[in-house]
């Protein structure tokens, strides 16, 4: 089974185009590729787990990765899916997201690929002459049907938003003219931006480079995964903690499970088959979860969460339980902690919380929506638990 073949049985590819050249290329390893992250945090998010693993997948076919992070495009933000204007950022923070983005792909793939920004060649432009070289192969028509823009169009496309995918195209225009890079890989939701450089690059050279978009990790239901209660879950360890991130995966849909086997992890497709037949799901969300907080936080502290699951969901010894410092000096209710720990926006909603009996404290669950906490209770520590499946150990920051 060649690379292009295990991709689709993985599940991996949403479309493809010059299929024919595009397949022969990963397959013989000639492949130059090219992936873009734009700073819009100062973290990935498990939305962006496929395009890195994608990356791993052809790197181990001998194929060369190109990581362009988007630190000219950043100052516009792309319009695809947003119902407005993303918020336009200073420089200083486009380049600090840049900077940690890197060191976490990096950490993730290692150090053999190459890293560009395209601020070196996007800031320096001079408008008129890149109207002039770039402007009369794009067509406003084809452009006001691009799906990347449907969304906005609806509330209001700005130019600033108009001008992304020209500069999206003009990325892959210049990655091929001075690193003879041939391929573009991206999430099914750039298609149009992955299009229009393809396109840019057939008429400015007559080269016909490749694309192929990959799948959206979406649940169940089809709607985008990567998205709690508490927010985004982040590949950054200060944003999602390695314990959170071990629990979302551990907690998944039991029908997507195997299908996320085959996408997220390296796991040789006939042992995920065999697994299929001899193990049950919870085993199965075991492994995906271990596999996967190995990936991005590595093996050792994938194993001692792997431990801590164990202890505290079968042998229920919550002494394993992740600790969390909250920052308090004195007795405080049950409501402000679970706005202080995100798990609600104010302190109706910790109510709210509070009468669906799934707050318990120390084991007792708590019904009344003034409990207080008090503060030689947090010095000691206290066991939170939110339902079944959510645990930490609360202490006050002395």
């Amino acid at each position: 089974m060649n690379i292009y073949e295990e991709l689709g049985k993985r599940k991996l590819i949403a479309q493809c185009i010059n299929d024919d050249e595009t397949k022969n290329l990963i397959n013989s390893g000639k492949a130059v590729f090219y992936i873009g992250f734009d700073p819009t945090a100062d973290s990935l998010h498990v939305g962006h787990l496929i395009s890195l693993i994608m990356t791993i997948h052809l790197q181990k076919n001998n194929n060369k990765a190109i990581i362009l992070l988007g630190g000219g495009t950043g100052y516009i933000g792309d319009p695809s899916n947003k119902n407005s204007m993303r918020r336009i950022m200073r420089q200083e923070e486009i380049d600090n997201n840049c900077n940690k983005i890197k060191k976490q792909i990096q950490r993730i793939i290692g150090n053999k690929v190459i890293f560009v920004n395209n601020k070196k060649w996007i800031l320096p432009l001079n408008i008129i002459n890149f109207l002039r070289d770039v402007g009369p192969y794009f067509l406003i028509n084809d452009m006001l049907r691009a799906k990347c823009y449907q969304q906005r169009l609806k509330t209001g496309l700005t130019f600033l938003e108009f001008n992304y995918l020209i500069l999206q195209s003009y990325d892959f225009y210049v990655l091929s003219t001075k690193y003879g890079c041939n391929l573009q890989i991206g999430g099914d939701d750039q298609w149009s931006n992955m299009i229009g450089g393809i396109d840019l690059i057939y008429k400015k050279t007559n080269k016909k480079n490749g694309v192929i978009t990959t799948q959206l990790l979406t649940d169940k239901n089809g709607k985008k995964m990567g998205k709690t209660e508490n927010g985004a879950i982040w590949l950054d360890p200060k944003k999602t903690s390695p314990f959170d991130f071990y629990q979302y995966w551990r907690n998944i849909d039991d029908k997507i499970t195997v299908k996320y086997l085959k996408m997220l992890t390296f796991i040789p497709l006939n042992e995920i088959k065999k697994y299929q037949k001899k193990e049950n799901i919870n085993k199965l969300k075991m492994i995906l979860a271990y596999e996967l907080t190995k990936l991005v936080h590595g093996q050792k502290i994938a194993k001692k969460i792997e431990k801590t699951a164990i202890n505290i969901f079968r042998k229920r010894d919550f002494s394993y339980a992740p600790e969390k410092i909250i920052d308090v000096n004195s007795d405080i209710t049950l409501k402000k902690i679970l706005v202080l720990l995100n798990l609600c926006p104010n302190e109706k909603g910790g109510e709210f919380l509070i009468k669906q009996n799934c707050i318990f404290i120390n084991n007792t669950l708590i019904s009344d929506i003034n409990h207080v906490i008090t503060f030689k209770e947090l010095c000691a520590g206290i066991l939170f638990k939110k339902g079944k499946k959510s645990f930490l150990k609360l202490k006050a920051k002395i």
